[in-house]
């Protein structure tokens, strides 16, 4: 073998490496991610019970009960409702009729237990997928400056 098939043949050992550990990353990390889905999303694609994912709408009005730590409450994308257990303090800014994003899984009965709550930040904030979902269905308008002027 000469020098330059030596340099070859340790440059593709050192690929197929490479590209070995690269698969291993991501196969590891596919079963980390978590997806964003809408109530009607998730109703259209289920997901299996205990598989990681976020889910975001609004929260119903008259639909949280809190009794100590424990919340229950309905998220809605205006077409679909699904009940939200949380089992933790939620944050200060959530409220009912606001838009919240929940991290978590489903359960054997088809609610979703949160293992995170994430409230939105200002009275004209709603994550982008519901609004995007909202837009398609012509629920929402959207000024010239994009704010919205439904009472989300």
């Amino acid at each position: 073998m000469t020098r330059k098939q030596k340099r070859l043949s340790i440059i593709a050992g050192l690929g197929i490496v490479l590209a070995i550990a690269t698969t291993i990353i991501f196969i590891a990390l596919s079963s980390k991610i978590t997806f964003f889905y809408s109530p009607s999303e998730l109703k259209e694609n289920p997901v299996a019970v205990g598989q990681a994912f976020r889910v975001g709408g609004l929260v119903v009005e008259g639909s949280w009960v809190q009794e100590g730590m424990n919340n229950v409450f309905v998220i809605t994308d205006n077409e679909t409702e699904i009940k939200v257990i949380y089992e933790n303090i939620v944050p200060d800014l959530f409220r009912e009729g606001q838009g919240i994003i929940a991290e978590g899984a489903l359960n054997e009965n088809g609610d979703f237990i949160a293992s995170n709550v994430l409230a939105k930040h200002d009275e004209n904030y709603l994550p982008k997928e519901i609004v995007e979902t909202l837009r398609e269905r012509g629920e929402l308008k959207l000024d010239e400056n994009g704010a919205s002027n439904n009472d989300y």
